[in-house]
């Protein structure tokens, strides 16, 4: 279709409006300790209560290592359903569990919970998992054979990207790598608003400062609808030097034109600046050239969902739990702006996309039942929450304690190139992930620039170049760490460390469920990189026994592996020096 603008890119990303798709996951390796317990216990109640009926058994991290690797509530799920007290009941689980390899210790607390420590094999099992898998580390399988579309950004080519649209690049990113390490295939799509209100002001705005230069206008009567940043005294001198044959600026189409492909270019610029990478361009003016949204508008009248008033057409979106109805087409003709969303949604659908999700600022919170109730209203098979959504707050910059408000370019507010130019891609992107999308955040430039432990992308970059330090210091061939005899590890920092590795596989399939990146940042930070440093704090790697050393080489070299993966999931990059 025309609408598809292809931009012949490769592929580089849940907020409270989540439908809920949730995949049953895999087992991510058969080596997962976790799956293999969960196994283990589930046999031990069938042997305990043959007649408990179906039992789900779901295995915890508890808070504290002393209290073991995993919890289980099994025992307070089935006790009334067998008729026995849950310390009973749990019990009468352990004992059915019989001396299994991978338990080294089972222990009933509180009204009937079941804690399990991991035999050391077990535990420390998970490096010759990481060894094997190496960059592959982590991936699942929850989304395999599933095809889904992650539409982010979507700005009006009006202007530079702002540091929201950042934000948005940062996680529709994430989420769409995120998806991808769980097998779903992903396109990345970037809806251009080329039509309406704001590309007419546009081209007035460019079309002023035209005849602002030649000395036919005064720049005190610019309009306050229309744009004032540098940037369009920029599209004017353009626009002039390569149509000098429209010295007055007559042609408005023309400059429209210009002025939209000028800021298309500038978007581009921001986003390679940016690391971010798009499939998929998609123009919203072609759904009107293509007659889209006439289309649309004749199946929701002629599915009895519309009615005139006041000589304008209504969407009963009522219908489906809209506070009010809404306006379709406007007494002047024109559309309300929820029309083609709509539109440009049943393309998503019938382009095989039975799954998507938008990324996108809180400001959208009042189209999601909009768009949603047009869908339903259409009656052409689309499921009811279709699409996701993911809505994240604003962003406010913060340099030398004062909120940093305008870009020498934009002139209104703060760009993205702006930020990226001064604290560089992988603090920015780290920085508009680290928190739920739902949160307000705060991009302070000074901690992000600042070589810290306060600054948290440089903490979780400095374990990764701190155990590259060791392993260089080491100088030895790494492939012989695949060999190492782990049994000579067993220290509760080391029994920490292996036990934060092992919880990578579930971080990811759990922050790509949930659309929710910031759970890998927050595992990178509080878990990983922290029982790094700690264990860096605690022990020596280069020790004598040669048995020790290589044992606690191969566990760092697994963290330094987790590391990187983790990074590379967020589009950060994994330095070897700092």
């Amino acid at each position: 279709m025309r609408g598809e603008d292809k931009g012949g890119v490769g592929p580089g990303g849940g907020g409270p409006y989540n439908s809920g798709f949730s995949p049953e996951a895999k087992p991510v390796t058969e080596a997962d300790p976790k799956t293999r317990l969960a196994d283990l216990v589930s046999q031990a109640v069938r042997t305990a209560f043959p007649d408990a009926g179906e039992v789900t058994v779901d295995l915890d991290r508890p808070k504290s290592a002393e209290h073991g690797d995993f919890a289980s509530n099994v025992a307070l799920q089935i006790a009334k359903r067998v008729g026995r007290k849950p310390r009973d009941a749990a019990q009468a689980i352990v004992a059915a569990l019989g001396a299994a390899p991978e338990i080294a210790k089972t222990e009933i607390a509180g009204p009937g919970f079941i804690n399990f420590t991991l035999s050391r094999a077990s535990r420390f099992g998970v490096v010759a998992a990481i060894q094997a898998a190496g960059a592959q580390y982590g991936q699942g399988r929850s989304g395999e054979g599933r095809t889904i579309m992650v539409e982010f950004v979507s700005a009006n080519p009006t202007g530079p990207l702002h540091v929201g649209h950042g934000r948005q690049a940062a996680l529709g990113d994430a989420i769409s790598t995120l998806l991808e390490w769980q097998r779903w295939k992903v396109l990345r799509e970037f809806y251009y608003n080329d039509a309406g209100n704001q590309i007419a002001n546009l081209a007035l705005s460019a079309q002023f400062r035209l005849r602002e230069a030649k000395g036919l206008v005064a720049g005190g009567d610019m309009h306050d609808d229309w744009y004032r940043g540098d940037y369009i005294k920029d599209i004017a001198r353009d626009y002039a030097a390569e149509y000098p044959e429209d010295g007055r600026g007559d042609d408005l189409e023309a400059i429209r034109r210009f002025a939209v492909a000028y800021l298309r270019g500038e978007q581009d610029a921001d986003l390679r600046a940016f690391g971010v990478k798009f499939d998929s361009y998609f123009l919203e003016s072609s759904l009107y050239t293509d007659g889209k949204v006439d289309e649309t508008v004749r199946m929701l009248v002629a599915g009895g969902r519309t009615y005139e008033a006041d000589g304008a057409l209504w969407l009963r979106t009522t219908d489906f739990g809209d506070d009010k109805d809404r306006v379709m087409r406007k007494s002047d003709g024109t559309f309300t702006y929820f029309v083609p969303d709509v539109a440009y949604h049943l393309t998503k659908f019938r382009r095989g996309f039975s799954s998507a999700v938008n990324v996108q600022g809180a400001d959208h919170h009042s189209t999601v039942t909009r768009v949603r109730a047009g869908l339903q209203a259409l009656a052409a098979g689309i499921p009811a929450g279709y699409p996701d959504y993911v809505l994240h707050q604003m962003v406010t910059v913060m340099k030398g304690g004062e909120e940093v408000k305008i870009s020498k370019r934009a002139g209104s507010y703060v760009t993205v190139r702006d930020l990226v130019e001064e604290a560089g891609r992988d603090a920015v992107r780290w920085f508009f992930i680290m928190r739920k999308v739902d949160s307000h955040l705060v991009f302070d430039i000074d901690l992000a620039k600042s070589q810290s432990d306060e600054n948290p992308i440089y903490y979780v970059q400095y374990a990764h170049a701190r155990i590259c330090s060791v392993l260089r210091e080491w100088g030895g061939d790494e492939s012989v760490l695949a060999g190492a005899d782990l049994s000579a590890l067993g220290s509760p920092h080391e029994a920490a460390l292996a036990q934060a590795l092992a919880q990578f596989p579930e971080i990811l399939e759990r922050a790509a469920r949930e659309f929710s990146p910031h759970l890998v940042s927050f595992y990178l930070h509080d878990e990983l990189a922290a029982r790094l440093h700690t264990y860096y704090n605690a022990e020596r790697f280069l020790v004598e026994d040669e048995g020790v050393k290589l044992a606690r080489l191969a566990l760092v070299a697994a963290t330094r592996q987790v590391l990187a993966n983790g990074l590379a999931v967020l589009g950060v990059g994994a330095p070897e020096r700092m």
